[in-house]
């Protein structure tokens, strides 16, 4: 039975460190696309539909393998699967920067997803299982939440820099030396570690979670474009995977996810808090990248420098969310959360903030600090109170919901945008036809709010504490410390 060594102060920051590489370039790279749409559109001629499966192809395929990863890291070790993930999120990169045309930049960026599946997960899984003190792991899990605000802060200026000076195909190249770094590093000074007892693997789960979230992204994002008859098909398939995926994953002994986490009131918010969380940043980003450049007219780096009213403030509000996790429990972070974001939904559907420069920044404010206060109750409410030997399962649940979020985000929003925007010039229509896209985003804010009031109280808790006892066996005594506020 392998269990990770107990390791110096020193050396503990250090994983944390390399870990939080994986997740720059994994998050710069969503952020950095995203400014480089509008080159992307012009240079490949896609429609509106083809730059949503530009982004979608990846976090849709991340989604999908991200539970897969975190179980297979916790069977056959969690550096082997992460130093995988490096390699082959690498060479998917350079890969995207030679496509020739929009179709294989989308396979490349699914290569690109089949590697980053195995980086988030599992480097949290490494962090949980380096950083056994509840608090000292809530500190480590705010400064994982940072690297999510430096890439909004560093994504669209170095995009816009890329973009600019080079071409919108020179954004994959960061990653490169990135990757290579830190697979060095990994190579030098992080771990092995593995569950004691490995977990078989979940075929059939596996391809019904691809089902579901393959067909049912399919279906969303074509709809504008090919209407309901043609899409039918593939939402008929999403309405009997799920079924079908809940009936067969609760009569499996080992399945791809336990259901049983699910009774866990705070482990049930906050996978929907981080669906409606990183819905909201899919078609924040989506929505704000087409209206600067696309309507107002700016370029790719003047873009960038308009997103930092919302970069910096979820670059420093993502270490305060963390601390206040682990010193008072998630439910003030997630109670600021869910009303900044609410409010800039808000904000913007409302009284049309884009077209005024103060309400603009305004609404890029409260969107930053909303988001800056989202990300550490997620992760920390995720792994608490669950056996370490499933502690790859459970971050992965966390991630999978993100990038669920974040594909469905862009899904719904992009699919709204195209419908209201019909044949009417594009920059006559766009602020009207962003509106309901905008509703749609404050609603995902009001979710954060109230699943934050509702998940965080004493009869959460005391849920959470009932799925612990369960969940733990004589196999798996070691149970993940919980903050005291679960």
């Amino acid at each position: 039975m392998e269990r990770m060594p107990e390791l110096s102060h020193r050396r503990r920051m250090l994983v944390l460190g390399i870990c939080c590489m994986s997740l720059l370039i994994v998050s710069l790279d969503n952020t950095v696309l995203n400014v480089a749409l509008p080159s992307m559109q012009r240079d490949l001629h896609a429609t509106t539909s083809g730059l949503q499966w530009t982004i979608d192809a990846y976090t849709l395929v991340l989604a999908s393998l991200l539970m897969l990863a975190g179980s297979t890291a916790d069977r056959i070790g969690r550096r082997r699967v992460f130093m995988a993930g490096l390699v082959v999120f690498t060479v998917g990169s350079l890969l995207c920067s030679l496509a020739p045309s929009l179709e294989l930049l989308i396979v490349f960026r699914m290569v690109q997803a089949v590697g980053g599946s195995m980086l988030n997960p599992v480097a949290m899984s490494i962090i949980t299982n380096t950083f056994t003190d509840a608090r000292e792991r809530a500190r480590a899990i705010g400064v994982w939440g940072a690297v999510v605000g430096i890439s909004m802060a560093a994504g669209p200026l170095v995009g816009g820099l890329l973009v600019q000076s080079v071409s919108w195909r020179s954004i994959f190249w960061i990653n490169l030396p990135v990757g290579l770094a830190a697979l060095l590093l990994t190579l030098r000074f992080v771990p092995e570690s593995r569950a004691p007892r490995a977990r078989r693997p979940d075929p059939v789960g596996q391809l019904l979670v691809i089902a579901l979230f393959g067909s049912l992204t399919y279906a969303i994002i074509q709809a504008p474009e090919s209407g309901a008859g043609p899409v039918a098909p593939f939402a008929a398939v999403a309405g009997a995977a799920l079924p079908a995926l809940l009936w067969y994953e609760r009569r499996r002994v080992e399945p791809l996810v336990d259901l049983r986490f699910f009774r866990s009131a705070p482990f049930s918010g906050a996978t929907v808090i981080a669906v409606s969380a990183f819905a909201a940043l899919g078609g924040f980003l989506f929505l704000s990248t087409l209206y600067l450049q696309n309507v107002r007219g700016l370029d790719a780096l003047h873009a960038g420098l308009w997103m930092l009213p919302m970069a910096a403030p979820t670059f420093l509000c993502a270490p305060l969310s963390g601390r206040l996790v682990g010193t008072r429990g998630p439910r003030l972070p997630l109670l600021i959360a869910g009303t900044a974001m609410t409010a800039s939904g808000v904000l913007f559907a409302a009284f049309e903030a884009e077209t005024t420069n103060a309400t603009l920044v305004l609404g890029y404010v409260l969107f930053g600090i909303g988001f800056g206060f989202v990300n550490a109750p997620i992760t920390n409410t995720a792994v608490s109170g669950m056996p370490r030997t499933q502690a790859g399962v459970a971050a992965a649940v966390a991630s999978t919901s993100r990038q669920l979020g974040q594909t469905l985000g862009v899904a719904v929003v992009g699919a709204v945008l195209a419908s209201g925007i019909g044949s009417s010039p594009y920059r006559q229509a766009f602020v009207q036809a962003a509106r309901p896209g905008w509703w749609i985003l404050a609603g995902c804010g009001l979710a954060v709010l109230v699943l934050g009031l509702l998940t965080s109280g004493t009869w959460a808790r005391r849920t959470a504490e009932e799925t612990s006892r369960r969940l733990a066996s004589p196999q798996t005594p070691e149970v993940v410390g919980a903050s005291g506020r679960a």
